[in-house]
């Protein structure tokens, strides 16, 4: 077996937000990874992980076929991807990380350091016909995409880059696809009313939000570089913790004992509208050329429905904008609903089903190369 440090192989597509660096690859959002297309017969990939709460899970497919998944162990690992397979045919292998970045768990990481394979080529993989960006919280973290409905424990297992809406958005649009996400956190405040928890605040760096000197080492707090990967669509899928922040009690500041809580008065959903408008105006200023697609309503549309459609109108209205949208997406149902009382593979099946058609139709107006 030959082992080659990941970042030697030009030919594997490095997946996710990446700091710059020349070591081993870190893994921060959900569906970040490696992907690549071999002729040898047989692959093994080098792990290196930690954590104190929530261990990294990460799924393997072959050939567009989801055939493993599990948690990484602690410290370093080799791990067979396959193995007897015949060689110089290729085989197109996507490894992708399931789990969140762990705010709450400083000592989470996950690093692929190498490949190590027997024989065979790294084969240049086809360029994507586009490149999006997905930003929310738990949903387009996956939460609660892979787990019995019964499910209410907040642990890793439960969380799935494949059952994902963006990673079906993605695959049906052949696009290269990247996520912001944390789960609980909104625009304003996460859903317990935590104001320090939004989201859009750590957009601007690698993986802001993971936290710790460990993560910061890895290169998570660097400015993230925007013009190293352009967006054609950026889907924001955010507000839902804050609708559910109107209904739970206020929170208080451990530090000040101050208390902060959102409520559905017409002064807070001004102010809510209002940041929605500084977010698309962020967004844009950060992605010149790209569409964003403000796709919301897996959970219901609430009251931030009408907020959203408001703030996208406004904000395309104070910009000359015309490549903004407001996209409402399926809500779960009794019989789409995943763990946690999250959406299950059903419903982001049927989300990704109104999001590509949205996609196929504004992207396929410009010079994208794009599948019709």
């Amino acid at each position: 077996m030959t082992t080659a440090p990941i970042r030697s192989l030009p030919a594997v597509r490095l997946l996710g937000r990446q700091p710059v660096s020349q070591g081993p690859v870190p893994c921060f959002y959900t569906a970040s990874g490696i992907e690549c297309l071999f002729t040898g017969s047989e692959l093994a990939l080098c792990l290196e992980a930690g954590f104190t709460l929530y261990e990294p899970w990460i799924s393997v497919e072959l050939n567009g076929a989801w055939i493993a998944r599990f948690p990484v162990q602690p410290g370093r690992s080799r791990v067979t991807l396959f193995r007897g397979m015949t060689s110089g045919v290729p085989k197109h292998v996507r490894v992708l990380k399931d789990v969140q970045a762990m705010h709450d768990d400083p000592d989470h990481f996950l690093l692929i350091e190498a490949l190590a394979f027997e024989g065979g080529d790294f084969l240049p993989l086809p360029e994507p016909a586009c490149r999006l960006e997905f930003v929310g919280n738990s949903i387009t973290s996956g939460e609660g995409a892979l787990g019995a409905v019964c499910e209410e424990d907040w642990i890793a297992p439960f969380f799935s880059a494949v059952n994902h809406y963006a990673r079906m958005t993605a695959d049906a649009l052949h696009a290269e696809w990247r996520i912001v996400s944390q789960s609980g956190w909104g625009l304003l405040s996460s859903w317990d009313n935590d104001p320090r928890r939004r989201v859009m605040d750590y957009y601007d760096t690698v993986c802001g939000l993971a936290a710790g000197p460990h993560n910061e080492a890895l290169g998570a707090q660097q400015p993230y570089r925007f013009d190293s990967w352009k967006a054609d669509a950026v889907i924001l899928n955010l507000g839902t913790n804050d609708d559910g922040a109107m209904g739970n009690p206020p929170w208080t500041d451990p530090a000040t004992g101050k208390t902060y809580a959102q409520r559905p008065t017409p002064e807070h959903l001004a102010e809510l509208e209002q940041t929605a408008v500084d977010v698309l105006k962020k967004v844009r200023a950060r992605n010149p050329d790209a569409w964003i697609v403000w796709a919301f309503g897996m959970l219901g549309e609430g009251r931030m429905g009408a907020v959203l459609r408001a703030a996208v109108a406004r904000a395309a209205a104070e910009c000359g904008d015309s490549r903004m949208c407001y996209l409402a997406l399926p809500a779960a149902t009794p019989d789409t609903m995943g763990a946690r009382q999250h959406p299950g593979a059903a419903c982001h099946r049927q989300a990704a089903q109104v999001l590509t058609e949205r996609l196929r139709s504004i992207l396929s107006t410009g010079e994208q190369r794009f599948p019709l």
